[in-house]
C-alpha cells in the first residue's frame, strides 16, 4: 500500500524528523541511498519512504534528552 504525502506528514512531527526525511529522499533522488550501511542502492521510491520514516522515528526517540546520539546507535551512555 502506497503512503500518501498527507499520511506521511502526520507521522512526522518534529523539525529534526522533517530534516531527516528530506535528507533521505534527497539521497534517493541522487541515487546514493543504500539499504543498510553498504547494501545495494535503493531504486524503489516506496522503499525510500520506508527508510526515511524509520530513520525519522529514530531521531524522534533520540530527542528525548540524549545529546550524543547514543539512542540512535542503540548504546547506553557511559
Amino acid at each position: 500500500m502506497a503512503m500518501s504525502r498527507a499520511n506521511m506528514n502526520q507521522q512526522i512531527t518534529k523539525p529534526g524528523q522533517k530534516k531527516k526525511v528530506g535528507k533521505v529522499m534527497r539521497e534517493f533522488k541522487e541515487g546514493t541511498l543504500h539499504s543498510g550501511k553498504s547494501g545495494p542502492v535503493v531504486k524503489n521510491p516506496k522503499q525510500a519512504v520506508a527508510i526515511a520514516l524509520s530513520e525519522a522515528s529514530k531521531v524522534k526517540k533520540a530527542a528525548g534528552g540524549s545529546t550524543d546520539g547514543c539512542a540512535i546507535r542503540g548504546r547506553t551512555r557511559a
